[in-house]
């Protein structure tokens, strides 16, 4: 999906197109990520793993905040020259999403499918459009404090009964909503404050050099701070026991769903979309395959779970064999990525998106 309109400078349309190339690589590389963390391998402590493993809770982050990006730039125009919001294909959206995850979650993968939680992120921030950037920040800032006490709250109040286990096409509507607003992997309670963040990073002038610059500055000091201020306070008051524990509120923990985590994962995905903004070398011909992927991210992503299903799992056992599974799986979707955008402008499933035109038919 194009997110630029025409602009009456060649300065700016060049900058323009410097943007949108630098938001496809964060797509591409929050892609990545998380088809790393999917594949596995899990549980193993060694040094080695641990770096593997570093885009664990910070992929999907990165992946949430470029969707509120994403949607802020769709609907730019419906803010500045009063267009209507393009509500009809906003609610296409959210059914398909909604109905392609629940229906991927199915498949045995082994992964926690996000397109439920992505789809009524999209759902809930339709009165936001609107919404002054201040107004924005405030909700983000709300879901980000407010959620993880409620989520702590709901979890006690249930005696921990819910497991956060992912639903599927098969379990009852007012089960399947539960899940992806409180108790499920990705509650919108919480995950709502970074794509909230993206609605209004998505107002910014992100083709600046100033704001990539204060953009990765400010990403790094969140993800830090919040990281050193969860070590020292686990340090004075001990490592949380329990998911009923209000202690867990001092957890940095990736998918914890505390404070300390989302402001440090979401500071991580900051930082790299300062760093990829930074950038000016995605024009590059060797590049395009990562930026083909970055297009494709949502077609690349189901592709990845069906990889998953029907030619990974059970393994990987190892790191060597989740590195090799990792990287196969990447460079068949980067070259599928590529290859297809050499003949159509969106992805077979990015396709499906765009709400149907009704005809009528001349009588």
């Amino acid at each position: 999906m194009s997110t630029e309109g025409t602009v009456p400078f060649q300065g700016a349309s060049l900058l323009g197109r410097r943007r949108v190339l630098a938001l496809d690589a964060a797509r591409g590389l929050a892609v990545i990520g998380m088809i790393a963390i999917n594949t596995g391998p899990r549980g193993d402590d060694e040094f080695l793993e641990l770096l593997y493993r570093v885009p664990y809770g910070r992929a999907s982050l990165l992946f949430v905040l470029l969707g509120g990006i994403g949607l802020s730039l769709m609907t730019r125009r419906s803010r500045s020259d009063q267009v209507p919001l393009p509500w009809a294909a906003l609610i296409w959206r959210c059914a398909l999403l909604m109905l392609g995850g629940l229906a991927l979650q199915t498949l045995d993968h082994e992964v926690s499918v996000i397109l439920q939680i992505y789809a009524l992120l999209i759902l809930f921030s339709l009165p936001l459009l609107r919404a002054s950037g201040r107004s924005l920040l405030v909700v983000a800032g709300l879901s980000a404090v407010v959620g993880p006490p409620l989520w702590i709250l709901v979890q006690a109040q249930t005696d921990g009964r819910f497991d956060r286990d992912p639903v599927s096409a098969t379990d009852p509507i007012g089960e399947i909503l539960l899940d992806v607003v409180i108790t499920g992997p990705y509650p919108l309670i919480v995950w709502g404050a970074a794509f909230v963040f993206g609605l209004w990073l998505g107002r910014q002038e992100l083709g600046q050099s100033r704001v990539s610059t204060r953009l990765i500055l400010w990403g790094a000091g969140a993800a830090l701070s919040a990281r050193l201020l969860s070590t020292a306070l686990v340090s004075i008051f001990g490592e949380p026991t329990s998911h009923l524990d209000w202690q867990r509120l001092t957890s940095a923990v990736a998918h914890s769903q505390m404070p300390l985590w989302l402001i440090s994962g979401t500071g991580s995905a900051v930082f790299v979309l300062g760093l990829c903004l930074k950038i000016s070398a995605w024009t590059s011909p060797g590049l395009a395959p990562l930026i083909s992927l970055g297009q494709m991210a949502l077609t690349a992503y189901i592709g990845h779970l069906l990889i998953l299903a029907f030619l990974v799992r059970p393994g990987p056992d190892t790191m060597a064999q989740g590195v090799l599974a990792t990287g196969a799986t990447v460079a068949v979707l980067m070259v599928f990525a590529w290859l297809w955008r050499r003949h159509f402008t969106r992805g077979p499933f990015e396709m499906l998106l765009r709400l149907p035109k009704l005809r009528r038919t001349a009588r």
